[in-house]
Order: structure tokens, then C-alpha cells, then sequence
């Protein structure tokens, strides 16, 4: 009976920009830069078609950094930029979802069991108009959970590998080799769930909190409460994965389900 909230997409670390949050409710999801070229992901900054607004994700930046591109000090722009591979995590057509990350994320998702529920949340801005906050996107229920372990034999690696091949991580491995020699959690999920067709969830607050000079965001009070937030702080300025005591079915019913929300269609009756 648990929730994870994962914080995914561009933002101004990895795009230098945050994805929008039009004025009619609609808004981008837009997945981060692939660290690498290496990568079996057809889809690409400039091939990434913006949902509600002109244009593709190429469009909302003119330079990207990749770490691996002389260790993130040589940027990426013009053609080039807009033939960079996204890293499509979370697949919300395929309904996966992969995780390295270990400050709290692995040990969290592959704690995750069969109708359980992953979230995402993620940067929204408005163009010119107020503060960006944290807003939740989108879910969907969790099928199965497996870990890649590079403890693992190669054949077994590889194995699950290719047992996910939509995955972001998978499409990056070679072989049986991981991009990172890390742990990789891959959730694959089922419906209900998806990506929210407008009115995202705002998930975050911004002020100065007791004892520091400068404001940050901060978890809203009402979401931790209603929520039943039971781990990952409430600073969410480096997007930490957080763990709700709640039940799938009690989580579908306070956020509604993707692309049934009466709010996700305001002009059917």
C-alpha cells in the first residue's frame, strides 16, 4: 500500500529551461537530454512535437550541457541540439519507468508491489506569467518491479534488458552493460494511468523557511497531509522521491484517473 512521487523532465539543470504551463491548463512533458548518444531512442529534442504549443523541445533552449561530452564542458547546439536523444523516462505510452538514482529512489520504487502507484512530478513554468512550482503530471498503477544489479552475471543482465526494451535504461545498456555501474530499478506499469491532459497537481510552495536568508521550495503542507507522506522531506528543490502510506485505489481517487478527470476535458458536458 504505498505511492512514490518521482521527480522527472527538463529543468533549468539539464535544458537550462522548464517545460510550460499554458494559461488554458494544458502543459509539456518534456523528458530530459540523454547523457549520451548511445542510445537506441528514435525520439529526439527536435522530433519531440510539443503537446499543446508550437514547435518541439528543441525550441525551449539553445544549448544543452551532456555530461559525458567532455565531462559536461563542451554544450550542444543547433543541428546538433535538435538531433540529441531524449532520455524517454518516464515512457508514458509504454508505461515505464527506469531509476539509478540512490537518494532514496532505488530503495523506494523496488520496495513498490503490484497495484501500487508510481507518480511523476515535475517543472512547470508559465510563459511570462507566475512563479514555476513542482506539479504532479502524472502516474500509473505498477505492474512489476525488477532490478538490474551489476552484481548480476551478464547473461542475466542482459536478460531483463531485453525483456524491457521501451525502457530508457534498457535502450542505453550495451548489451549487458549499464551505463552506470549502478543498480537499476525498471517499473513497468498497466492502467489506470498516464499522463494528464491539463490542470497538473501543485505540489510545491515557495518561501523562506525558518533559519535561512533565501527561499526555496518546500513540499505544500496539505499535500503531505492528505497524502500521507511518510518519507523524503520537505525541501523539494533537488526533486526527492517521496513515499505516500496510501493505497492506489485511495491515491486514483483524490487525483482522478489520466484522461477521464472531468478537469482534463472542459468542454464535454
Amino acid at each position: 500500500m504505498t505511492v512514490v512521487l518521482a521527480g522527472v523532465g527538463a529543468d533549468s539543470t539539464n535544458v537550462g529551461a522548464l517545460a510550460p504551463l499554458y494559461d488554458d491548463g494544458r502543459f509539456e512533458y518534456v523528458p530530459i537530454p540523454e547523457k549520451t548518444p548511445d542510445t537506441a531512442e528514435s525520439e529526439t529534442l527536435g522530433s519531440w512535437t510539443l503537446r499543446a504549443g508550437d514547435g518541439t523541445a528543441a525550441d525551449l533552449t539553445t544549448r544543452i550541457t551532456p555530461q559525458p561530452v567532455h565531462d559536461g564542458t563542451e554544450s550542444v547546439t543547433g543541428d546538433a541540439l535538435a538531433d540529441w536523444p531524449l532520455h524517454r523516462d518516464p515512457n508514458f505510452e509504454a508505461l515505464t519507468y527506469g531509476e539509478h538514482r540512490t537518494s532514496g529512489y532505488v530503495s523506494r520504487l523496488r520496495a513498490l508491489e503490484p497495484g501500487d502507484v508510481v507518480g511523476f512530478y515535475a517543472g512547470l513554468r508559465r510563459p511570462g506569467g507566475d512563479r514555476a512550482h513542482r506539479y504532479l503530471i502524472g502516474y500509473f498503477t505498477v505492474e512489476e518491479v525488477v532490478v538490474v544489479d551489476p552484481e548480476m552475471s551478464p547473461d542475466e543482465r542482459e536478460a531483463i534488458l531485453d525483456a524491457h526494451p521501451e525502457n530508457a535504461h534498457a535502450k542505453r545498456a550495451r548489451g549487458s552493460d549499464l551505463y552506470l555501474e549502478k543498480p537499476v530499478v525498471i517499473v513497468d506499469g498497466r492502467t489506470p494511468g498516464g499522463l494528464f491532459e491539463r490542470e497538473p497537481i501543485r505540489l510545491s510552495d515557495y518561501y523562506v523557511a525558518p533559519g535561512n536568508e533565501r527561499p526555496q521550495y518546500y513540499l505544500r503542507d496539505e499535500i503531505a497531509s492528505e497524502w500521507n507522506v511518510r518519507a523524503g522531506g520537505s525541501n523539494m528543490m533537488f526533486k526527492p522521491a517521496y513515499r505516500c502510506a496510501l493505497s492506489g485505489s485511495a491515491f486514483r481517487e483524490m487525483v482522478g484517473v489520466p484522461g477521464a478527470r472531468a478537469i482534463d476535458h472542459p468542454d464535454r458536458e
